[in-house]
């Protein structure tokens, strides 16, 4: 697919010509931390970049009809290499091993060979050291490109050794006219659909559109009833982990940060991003001191962190919604 049918993403645009330029100027590193909140586009970032360093006729975008784009189009180039958790959450030492000796041999059609970690974050501790030899002696016909969900811990060695480049979250209205561009003619225009989207994705598009399209929407809203219900005492903690387990530890990470996120935003004065959990988030942040709503949203930060452990999917999420629970005020609780 030629690249002009498939533009920057809009709010890219400012760090893509960055690149562009060290790239012109010979200042391009060899490795290049991308950090992104989740559902913003870097690993789109990444697969143009890529695309463009291995182009024979680059301009500001890769030409998309070269033998090296129409490679990458059918997902058949040669020299690139996509490293990602294989059988769990995280990314192993044997599958750094293994893309080590893909970037120690000669490029086979191109003039460099390119790795894309996706994500750095997800590194378990022998495969981050195994990664740390192969920045420490680079070889001048490689590039890599690590990516980083913004707020998760990296071995600081790793980031010291990588040029980080943050990549923004859009402004909510140019996420909002991009996820519309992108559902013309689908049920998930509606206008309070699509923010209810954006909202629980933090602004992030491609995380929304996720939303939409893979039924998660739908799915969240089902968590969020049952975290309701068990704070109200209503079901027992088995039956409110349910909906939340169907969904996986790390959507229900994502779901449960947006609404801690926006408890503190109404505790301090402001405004939350869901509407649908507004009532719910209100009444908690008037019965809770902003220590209490910090350490909660540190306990889910914590789970977040700990998925490179492969934690037990449902007692974590009991404890979690414990902790929820145990902003309820006591009367409240006793009643319950």
């Amino acid at each position: 697919m030629p690249a002009t049918e498939n533009p920057i993403l809009p709010w890219h645009e400012s760090s893509w010509l960055r690149v562009v330029e060290w790239s012109r100027l010979d200042r391009l590193p060899h490795a290049l931390l991308l950090s992104a909140v989740r559902g913003s586009g870097k690993r789109d970032f990444a697969e143009r970049l890529a695309t463009w360093l291995l182009c024979s006729n680059p301009g500001d975008v890769a030409c998309g009809e070269c033998k090296h784009c129409r490679l990458r189009a059918a997902g058949a180039h040669p020299d690139i290499q996509v490293c990602t958790p294989a059988d769990s959450r995280v990314i192993k030492v044997d599958q750094v091993r293994a893309l080590t000796e893909f970037l120690v041999q000669s490029p086979q059609v191109a003039a460099r060979k390119i790795a894309i970690v996706d994500t750095a974050d997800q590194l378990n501790m022998n495969a981050a050291n195994a990664l740390l030899k192969t920045l420490e002696e680079p070889a001048t016909d490689v590039n890599l490109l690590l990516l980083q969900h913004a707020g998760q811990r990296i071995l600081p060695t790793l980031r010291s050794r990588c040029q980080v480049l943050s990549l923004p979250t859009p402004p909510i209205d140019t996420a909002r006219d991009w996820l519309l561009s992108r559902l013309e003619g689908e049920e998930g225009r509606d206008p309070e659909l699509l923010d209810h989207a954006l909202a629980l994705a933090g602004g992030a598009p491609l995380a929304a559109q996720a939303l939409i399209h893979d039924g998660h929407l739908a799915a969240a809203e089902q968590c969020l009833s049952a975290l309701r219900q068990y704070l109200k005492g209503q079901v027992v903690l088995s039956d409110a982990v349910a909906p939340f387990l169907k969904e996986g530890l790390a959507s229900t990470l994502v779901f449960m940060g947006r609404w801690a996120q926006d408890l503190a935003r109404l505790g301090a004065g402001g405004h939350g991003e869901d509407h649908q959990a507004h009532d719910m988030l209100s009444y908690l942040a008037q019965h809770n001191h902003p220590a209490e709503v910090h350490h909660l949203y540190a306990r889910i930060q914590e789970a977040r962190a700990g998925m490179t452990y492969n934690l037990n999917p449902e007692l974590e999420i009991g404890q979690l919604l414990m902790a929820w629970r145990k902003l309820m005020p006591r009367k409240q609780a006793r009643a319950s």
